[in-house]
């Protein structure tokens, strides 16, 4: 269902170009769950490394998102924490809660330039009530990283890492590399939960 409602979502958006990017930027930092990352990545590879149309594809991504994000914020603010934990995970909750305990307005970058739900998190900020300009700042600052790496390294680099999907060696270098970040990030990640644990 939740796959089918994305690629519904993703294919809808492929024929607009960037008013398409732009609908579901804003959109996936409100309510639905097809990151643009899954727009931003082929419109980047199929930029032909011009300047002009990838820095148009990171700042549509960056903008409407943060933009869209008002709007999880706003239904944060209004509906309150009862909503946050009707469509919420309570394992997600709990880390929601610890990074901005233990982060503050890092934890509105941190969701932004990683795979945590953005949604999740302008929800929990507008419940509660972080400072706006530092939720967009944070926001901007963020998600301008993260889609302006994909734009920028896809778009320039695009060739060069389709090539290096043929290559056995990049796989094997890119496995180590993975498990020497994922051991820390992992335990991190699951520390989140264990500090609520802790406090119980």
């Amino acid at each position: 269902m939740l796959s089918q409602i994305i690629d519904t979502t993703v294919n809808w958006a492929d024929n607009w170009g960037l008013i398409g990017l732009a609908v579901v930027s804003a959109s996936e930092a409100m309510f639905q769950p097809a990151p643009p990352d899954l727009l931003v990545i082929p419109m980047a590879l199929n930029s032909n490394g011009s300047i002009s149309e990838i820095i148009a594809i990171v700042l549509v991504a960056t903008i409407f998102s943060v933009l869209g994000s008002l709007g999880g914020y706003a239904i944060g603010m209004y509906a309150g924490r009862p909503f946050l934990e009707k469509f919420v995970k309570s394992d997600t909750i709990s880390r929601l809660d610890n990074i901005f305990l233990k982060y503050g307005t890092m934890g509105v970058f941190i969701a932004a330039i990683s795979p945590i739900p953005y949604k999740a998190f302008a929800w929990a900020a507008g419940s509660g009530k972080m400072n706006l300009n530092l939720f967009i700042f944070a926001g901007l600052l963020g998600r301008g990283i993260r889609f302006g790496l994909e734009g920028f390294l896809l778009g320039f680099y695009g060739d060069e890492f389709s090539d290096l999907m043929y290559n056995h060696f990049f796989w094997l270098a890119g496995g180590i590399l993975a498990t020497i970040f994922f051991i820390p990030l992992n335990g991190w990640w699951n520390s989140l939960i264990q500090n609520n644990t802790d406090d119980l």
